[in-house]
């Protein structure tokens, strides 16, 4: 039983991004951010501020500052750690660092599921925008093949799992492929954003605002717990740091920048539409398209609709990413069958885990329906948040004399704020969730014992603690690029 608690060295971490089964080092600080961006700014905006808006009512941009806040305290300490150590994994990772291989399962079991229900989740979204945006073109899809089974008749979500394939395609080509056409997309949808800022502002009517906090400040934490949603994303910036050059430089710019940027755009919608339209009326599918039909700009229709297509297009692309890169670093460190972590030479992208993201998101996204799925891939993200937080507090107590490319400031402050954020917004998420998401950790735990245990990085090759290890020093500097 004491090995499931042995640590992994920072040392060999560090080595594991210069052997046969690394990454290839091929994103910089602005492609970086662009993915940032890219996987923040979507969901957010043109589904999640609708149904958040009934919670928080024009108090939304109260709430959307204090999800933005929450991610700052948790930006900080992803750029600490993921310029320090950049090797793909992310929170996973840094737990198997800090604390032990069980605690590292328990965190890559936690965003495995936060991944996958994400990238399904918003590729059931994007079917719907598709789907509206055909059928003002007057084309009628058949009912059978455009919803979840068994609504509406239908049998399987056609479009849903037609994008998801076709993004796996663009992974499989590698990490700087899959940024240049994540780029590409980010940049038409921040130019629909910017539309939709311009137009709109000229229909806001101040009567909407009042009363500003309905529901009090109940209803604006409430909504902050729903619109956390909106800002995930930033953190899948962290599972790319084994692909980025110049990490110690690349990746603070990335999470901090494509944060920033997110917010501001984010915010000022949020001000926007619940100025045009009274915040009870916005509580549907589609918010955005709703105020400008509201509103009676109808010719804006089409663009905002494919604005939408494009923003979710992208969310799913960063979350299958950053889902098959802690699959990737989970098998590399033997705790999944090893085939996962093959990496394909010339892209240098591990080619069998992408294909396994995007057979499991193809059938959820096909086939199911996602009630109430923000607030589980909330759940684990937050529990994701708070494991980081730990260690950073963790790693600065026992090595602090590791070299840090980036230090996150006022530790331990920024960390235990982080912590208290994210158990104060756990708090806001409905019971039935928070069991949904304990009956998935008994399952991971099961599933450790009966497998990874037997398999994990002990197994093969006793691996010593950073302080057992004779002659360690702590490495002087992060690899950099190849």
């Amino acid at each position: 039983m004491k090995r499931i608690f042995k640590k992994k060295c920072i040392h060999e971490a560090l080595e594991c991004a210069e052997n046969d089964t690394t990454l290839k080092r091929s994103i910089g600080p602005f492609g970086l951010t662009i993915m940032g961006v890219g996987g923040i700014i979507g969901a957010g905006i043109f589904i999640v501020t609708g149904v958040a808006s009934a919670a928080s009512g024009p108090a939304l941009i109260l709430s959307f500052i204090i999800a933005a806040i929450a991610c700052t305290f948790t930006a900080l300490c992803y750029a600490e750690f993921a310029s320090m150590i950049p090797i793909a994994g992310s929170v996973y990772t840094y737990t198997y660092i800090t604390m032990g291989e069980i605690w590292a399962w328990i965190m890559g079991w936690i965003m495995i599921l936060q991944y996958l229900i994400a990238s399904s989740a918003v590729a059931i979204g994007w079917s719907s925008y598709a789907v509206a945006l055909v059928t003002s073109m007057g084309i009628a899809l058949p009912a059978v093949i455009s919803g979840p089974y068994g609504v509406g008749g239908s049998l399987i979500n056609l479009p849903a799992a037609l994008i998801v394939l076709i993004l796996t395609a663009v992974l499989v080509r590698g990490a700087q492929e899959s940024a240049r056409v994540n780029a590409v997309i980010v940049f038409i949808k921040v130019a629909v954003i910017l539309l939709f800022i311009t137009v709109g502002i000229q229909f806001i009517n101040p009567s909407n605002y009042h009363p500003f906090t309905p529901y009090g400040l109940t209803g604006v934490f409430q909504g902050a717990a729903m619109v956390f949603f909106a800002y995930l994303g930033f953190d899948a910036v962290a599972s790319a740091a084994e692909e980025t050059k110049n990490p110690g430089r690349t990746i603070p710019i990335g999470i901090i920048g494509s944060l920033i940027i997110s917010s501001i755009l984010y915010i000022a919608v949020a001000a926007v539409m619940t100025g045009m339209v009274p915040f009870n009326l916005l509580n549907n599918a589609s918010p955005v398209s709703f105020a400008l039909q509201h509103v009676g700009v109808q010719w804006a229709f089409t663009v905002i609709t494919i604005g939408a297509i494009a923003g979710l297009t992208t969310v799913v692309l960063v979350n299958m990413f950053s889902k098959a890169r802690i699959i990737f670093a989970m098998s590399r460190d033997g705790l999944l069958p090893k085939v996962f972590s093959n990496v394909k030479e010339g892209c240098q992208a591990p080619v069998t885990s992408i294909l396994l993201v995007g057979a499991l998101a193809t059938i959820v996204a096909a086939f199911f329906s996602m009630d109430s799925i923000f607030e589980l891939v909330n759940v684990g993200a937050l529990s994701a948040f708070i494991f980081l937080a730990l260690s950073v507090l963790i790693l600065r107590y026992q090595k602090p004399e590791i070299k840090r490319a980036f230090k996150c400031p006022l530790v331990p402050v920024i960390p235990v704020l982080s912590i208290i954020f994210s158990i104060s917004l756990i708090a806001q998420l409905k019971v039935n969730i928070i069991e949904i998401f304990a009956v998935w950790l008994v399952l991971g735990v099961v599933i450790y014992f009966a497998y990874g245990k037997y398999r994990g990085m002990f197994e093969a090759k006793e691996k010593l603690i950073d302080s057992e290890v004779e002659g360690y020093e702590p490495p002087l500097e992060t690899p950099s690029s190849k």
